[in-house]
């Protein structure tokens, strides 16, 4: 009984910890993507003003326009300079304190974006955006290495899930607080810019009661009794022997060795087809153009058709969509394996996109097209749920060791972000250039994706750290001495000793 009550105390400690982490974390980044949706025709209305109000200047429709993406898109490269930064932060300052300082950008944002009106500058709104942007992008990297880093090896996959599913809980919670109803409205749309700032405080005010990383602590930090009490702390009961035995290992492994630099990384043969995988799939995750339906689903439901009165309830049901997917994801992932559920999801993806682009082509001679176009987005969107959205976090926690880990975050974290702003900034003149046709780069995008997955992405479900590490040896190594392979395999595995060598 008491070990049953143990359980369940350390079941709620490690839930609470991740729900803290993550409702000032990934939350944010599904939040500030959704909320600029509503007051789209306002800030527009805004900008016009603005300059007409400074240099008698009446902006063209497509001048408005392009200030207006960079308003959007300008939020991917300040997460950009976040993912770069926050492998130092992590190392510096720890997980959890590198997430309470994060509030910090967050903080500064918010103040400037509900002052944007009142100083009448739109100049304000885009320095507001950049530091919300660095704020996502560094608990974009940060809470998946902190929860995989937390969670036992049993519950690892599903806990590094759930960034996924507090992301798509942040666009769906956007979306509802950016109805015209509640916060998005011309008279509001300031505070719905600045409504960020709430989530930032409950973290701020819950976040310190929970424990560092234990692998951080033992890893980084060498403080083995501060671990320990992390542990206990997480897992409700004394320490299993076998759990600090592992992080034990690996800490002998990486004793005298720095923490790694990402450009070290690209240099080092021994994880050349892991750095190849994460910055792959991490493109790929934009690329497949499914966040800028966030972005602009007031562009792409009006291209298929659907009422301008009616696009701020139907937006609620994409955000709604991938927030089902993710939590099916993570019930699923245990069972059918990570190279499964990234794979299927970008197949569903490209038939999607094939579908959507065959039901645009023939909306005007068939009545009922707008209705499947309708479909088809919701679709996608359930299909980028179930395998790219939550997956493709978890895996730089699973293939790279921990001096390796921060650097891979970095890499991956930058690539995402980068094709996040390629794409804000092309996505709205690809709907107007390429019309029906617009989907048809994203299908190519998730049909390449999905073969690279079929092809050289090791399955990762049920294996040990080091298992995954011997696989991704054979291609790193192929054709090489055994011996070599077997000892380079020794130097590099992630958390467990291999004793097999080449006789």
């Amino acid at each position: 009984m008491a070990q049953a009550g143990a359980q369940k105390s350390s079941s709620l400690t490690l839930v609470l910890m991740v729900a803290s982490a993550a409702i000032g974390g990934t939350l944010q980044y599904g939040y500030n993507l959704a909320i600029m949706n509503s007051p789209t025709t306002f800030i527009q209305t805004f900008i016009n003003e603005t300059f007409l109000e400074r240099w008698d200047f009446q902006l063209e429709d497509y001048q408005v326009t392009l200030v207006w993406t960079i308003i959007v898109s300008i939020f991917s490269l300040g997460g950009f300079a976040g993912a770069l930064i926050a492998g130092p932060m992590t190392i510096r300052f720890g997980r959890k304190k590198c997430l309470l300082l994060n509030n910090i950008f967050l903080m500064s944002g918010s103040l400037l974006a509900v002052t944007s009106r009142a100083a009448k500058s739109f100049e304000m709104i885009i320095i507001s955006r950049v530091l919300i942007g660095i704020n996502a992008g560094i608990s974009m990297n940060v809470q998946p290495m902190y929860f995989g880093e937390s969670a036992p090896k049993h519950l690892r996959g599903a806990i590094s899930l759930s960034s996924a599913v507090f992301t798509a809980f942040g666009v769906v919670l956007g979306q509802v607080v950016g109805l015209r109803e509640i916060l998005g409205s011309e008279q509001c749309w300031q505070y719905l810019l600045a409504s960020n700032a709430i989530p930032g405080f409950i973290q701020l005010l819950t976040l310190p009661w929970f424990p560092e990383s234990p692998r951080y602590l033992l890893i980084d930090r060498g403080d083995k009794e501060a671990c320990i009490n992390a542990l206990r702390r997480l897992r409700g009961c004394e320490v299993q022997s076998s759990e600090l035995d592992e992080i034990l290992q690996e800490q002998a492994e990486t004793k005298g060795m720095r923490p790694s630099r990402p450009w070290e990384l690209f240099t080092d043969r021994s994880v050349r087809w892991q750095l190849i995988s994460v910055m792959i799939i991490s493109s790929a995750m934009q690329l497949c153009g499914n966040d800028s339906i966030y972005f602009y689903a007031y562009y792409v439901f009006k291209e298929a058709g659907i009422s301008d009165e009616k696009i701020q309830y139907i937006t609620i049901g994409t955000g709604t969509c991938e927030f089902t997917a993710c939590i099916m994801c993570n019930l699923l992932i245990e069972r059918k394996g990570r190279k499964f559920m990234l794979m299927g999801g970008f197949i569903l993806m490209t038939v999607w996109a094939v579908v959507f682009t065959i039901a645009l082509s023939f909306e005007h001679y068939i009545s009922w097209m707008p209705y499947l176009s309708m479909t088809c987005i919701f679709t996608y969107i359930l299909s980028f749920g179930m395998g790219p959205a939550g997956v493709t976090g978890v895996l730089p926690t699973e293939i790279f060791n921990q001096t390796s880990r921060p650097a891979a975050y970095m890499i991956a974290g930058s690539m995402m972000w980068l094709n996040l702003f390629i794409m804000g900034m092309i996505f709205p003149f690809l709907v107007s250039e390429l019309s029906e046709f617009c989907f048809v780069p994203f299908a190519v995008v998730c049909l390449l994706s999905a073969l690279y997955v079929g092809l050289f992405l090791p399955e990762t479900k049920g294996k040990s750290l080091s298992a995954i590490t011997s696989e991704f040896h054979k291609l790193n190594f192929k054709g090489q001495d055994k011996n070599c392979e077997s000892q380079t395999q020794a130097q590099y595995q992630l958390g467990e000793v291999c004793h097999s060598t080449a006789l």
